[in-house]
């Protein structure tokens, strides 16, 4: 069975309330449960990680070494266009990450096109929505 580690990062905790017209209406407890019911099915045992600070975030990626996890699905929220501790964590424990973004970051603001992030990781999914979990875990257990 894999391990998989899905960590979201600041302001993702307020999902269904903030900006529901890009992020939708459903909570991040919503999200939780719909990327648990949709790998049920799997060969997967996932843990879950939210936090608005970014060493924690970091503290995070690094217990995934300690604790032998195979993947790691990330959404680092506005971490993701400047935090290079988060890249650096990724880099540092040599575990296949994806970056996942519920919106899709192309088509938004100029300053969110850009991922520190990505580079570290061996895919990003972005805009779409909570199914863009599923297929990065689906991606990582292959």
């Amino acid at each position: 069975m894999k391990k998989i580690m899905i960590i979201n990062g600041v302001n993702l905790c307020m999902l269904g309330i903030r900006e529901p017209q890009i992020y939708g209406g459903k909570t991040y407890i919503d999200l939780q449960n719909y990327i648990k019911d949709e790998c049920k099915d799997l060969d997967v045992s996932l843990e879950f990680c939210v936090s608005n600070y970014e060493g924690e975030i970091v503290d995070c990626i690094h217990s995934c070494y300690f604790n032998h996890f195979d993947g790691i699905v990330i959404n680092p929220g506005a971490f993701t266009h400047y935090s290079y501790a988060i890249y650096d964590a990724i880099k540092s424990v040599n575990i296949k990450t994806i970056e996942v973004h519920i919106s899709d970051i192309e088509n938004r603001e100029e300053f969110r096109k850009i991922s520190v992030i990505k580079p570290a990781c061996i895919d990003q999914i972005k805009g779409k929505g909570f199914d863009g979990y599923v297929e990065a875990v689906k991606e990582l257990i292959l």
